[in-house]
């Protein structure tokens, strides 16, 4: 998925059970030039409805909320397939969870920790399609162990090419096959065949497993998730 363009600002829908940080996110994003918040929700029951009326191009969703839990939430959307990007919240980070929700299909995960300029940073990037992960939390991206990259092959990656480096990096930050093949001036059925030749070579069968093997092989350096 592209930038977001044609001037208009970034629709956010803010799911946090505590008024008062809800009040502060609501601060911080409508101090942004190209952000609105067009509505708030408390309980994780309660979202999928609102993204149905509200349509955000954004939810912000902290991951321990009344009703249902973040991950909940988050494949409830993806089931619906409803055309938002999710950016999971959470005051305890934990390695576990930042796994399973980016198998789910969350594209951001911000720690409450973190400066507010990296929330709006990583709406920013989830709207440009890239993957956006905390900086504290990249090194749980590498596979388990932090020796091996994960795949068939153990801990020696077989080669790829040149031009499936490029293909595969570009699937990591997010973007779609008719996306990469604009990019890099190929046919979508091309990229296609790239993206084949990657899975044979690599096993990999999720996004979150290919950024993990994008870091540990250093084809992603973590300033670009």
């Amino acid at each position: 998925m592209g930038p977001h363009g044609g001037g208009q600002r970034i629709r956010v829908l803010l799911v946090e059970d505590h008024e008062v940080v809800r009040a502060g996110l609501r601060l911080i994003l409508e101090k942004q030039p190209d952000m609105e918040v067009v509505g708030e929700r408390g309980r994780g029951d309660e979202v999928v409805e609102a993204v149905r009326a509200l349509k955000p191009d954004v939810v912000v969703l902290d991951i321990a909320l009344p009703g249902l839990d973040g991950t909940q939430v988050v494949r409830l959307l993806a089931r619906e397939q409803l055309n938002t990007r999710v950016i999971a919240l959470t005051a305890h980070p934990d390695e576990s969870t930042l796994r399973v929700l980016l198998r789910a299909g969350v594209a951001g995960y911000v720690l409450k920790l973190s400066p507010a300029s990296d929330l709006c940073h990583a709406i920013r990037a989830v709207m440009n399609g890239r993957v956006y992960v905390d900086s504290r939390m990249h090194r749980h991206l590498a596979p388990e162990g932090g020796a091996e990259v994960p795949g068939r092959f153990g801990s020696r990656a077989p080669d790829l090419s040149e031009r499936e480096c490029q293909v595969l990096k570009l699937i990591a930050l997010g973007y779609t096959h008719r996306e990469i093949a604009r990019r890099i001036r190929v046919s979508v059925k091309t990229v296609d065949t790239y993206s084949s030749r990657i899975s044979e070579k690599l096993g990999l069968t999720s996004r979150a497993e290919i950024v993990r093997f994008a870091l540990a092989a250093g084809i992603l350096r973590e300033g670009e998730v």
